[in-house]
């Protein structure tokens, strides 16, 4: 592997006599439901099992914390923390996203004319078994012709050019192509109807073509200087250049389809590759090549600041989520929540951070880690 495991003492976790991890164990308990009731989440390449966390998720589902101390003590008891240590000595990295609220409406006029879309019938799952010779083996989708052949899918600039058009699969219109563009760098977001509904949406598939971090292109072209790069500067820059946005927004190729999601609980976010909802500011998404989903990390940065208040960010967190910008060991995307002041936190962050991941107690001993 890339990366070692350090053992650690939980007084070695920066911030851990102050950190209340009390609003972890309602995920816990809903990863346990899905384990049981649906499937166990897949194994990363670290080696941990569902099994080896349900043991711990059980433990939780009868405990009620009182105190920030008795949520503490919990994990003290039943887990033994590691330091995630890169072999190239890089530190550990985090990022931000958010669930947008988006204005839109059931069909399109003259105010609202940018389309979401749910997922096309032609748009097919690829494997090893049907992908076609002449296609990259990082396309996981791909369009099925008539003859039943296989071809690359639209890219975003052909679709925002009307190729899907006609087809029956819109969800609803915005007023903005930059709205539904970050919805779909974010996969998810909530739509708001005139009449106040709330309807919230969620990723069901993509194009298949790689995504392509707009910000990036934008500081290559000496647009925005890199230490000034986030969410808001892009924003900005593409509402002050509205004749510029195709150029930017298709150097994207990346397009995403969505399905719907129930808003069950407006507390949560929605749910996520790990088939439950995002808890805000304890959720992360992580490589799920390396990490089995449910894992639980501490992270620590003294740089991120401006997510707790001015303090350092310090937390114990809990993998529910991945994304194909998230590669690595020590790398993560901090969910934030939902709406515009979620935007705003999520759209600054990109800080080093230290990683310590906590392992089961019996998962330390069967992985080699302990005795």
């Amino acid at each position: 592997m890339s990366f070692g495991l350090i053992p650690a003492a939980y007084s070695d976790l920066p911030g851990w006599a102050e950190d209340d991890p009390s609003d972890l164990f309602e995920p816990m308990r809903r990863c346990l439901a899905y384990s049981r009731e649906v499937k166990p989440y897949r194994i990363g390449s670290l080696g941990l099992r569902p099994e080896h966390l349900a043991e711990v998720f059980e433990a939780a589902a009868g405990v009620t914390p009182r105190t920030p101390a008795e949520a503490r003590r919990f994990f003290e008891t039943h887990l033994r923390p590691f330091r995630i240590q890169r072999n190239d000595g890089a530190a550990g990295f985090v990022t931000a996203y958010y669930e947008p609220v988006v204005d839109v409406s059931d069909h399109p006029d003259d105010l609202f004319r940018h389309p979401f879309y749910r997922r096309p019938e032609d748009l097919i799952d690829l494997d090893d078994d049907n992908r076609p010779e002449d296609l990259d083996a990082s396309y996981a989708f791909a369009r099925r012709e008539p003859d039943g052949s296989m071809a690359p899918f639209f890219d975003r600039g052909e679709i925002d050019r009307g190729a899907l058009q006609g087809r029956g699969l819109e969800i609803a219109w915005a007023r903005s192509r930059v709205d539904v563009f970050f919805a779909h760098v974010q996969g998810a977001a909530r739509l708001r109807y005139p009449d106040g509904a709330i309807r919230r949406i969620t990723y069901a598939a993509k194009a298949g073509h790689p995504f392509s971090g707009i910000g990036r292109r934008l500081i290559d072209l000496g647009e925005i200087a890199e230490a000034d790069i986030s969410m808001q500067s892009i924003r900005a820059w593409l509402a002050a250049h509205e004749d510029r946005q195709d150029e930017i927004l298709w150097s994207n190729r990346s397009y995403i389809f969505f399905r719907d999601a129930e808003v069950s609980d407006p507390a949560l976010g929605p749910i996520a590759a790990a088939k439950v909802a995002l808890q805000p500011m304890r959720s992360i998404a992580v490589d799920r090549l390396i990490h089995t989903f449910s894992s639980l990390f501490y992270l620590s940065s003294d740089s991120l600041a401006h997510l707790t208040g001015g303090n350092p960010f310090r937390r114990l967190m809990i993998a529910l989520d991945t994304g194909t910008a998230i590669v690595g060991p020590a790398r993560a995307d901090i969910f934030t929540g939902s709406g515009d002041e979620a935007g705003a936190l999520a759209g600054n962050v990109r800080n080093e951070a230290d990683f310590f991941i906590l392992l089961p107690r019996r998962a330390v001993l069967e992985l080699g880690y302990g005795d």
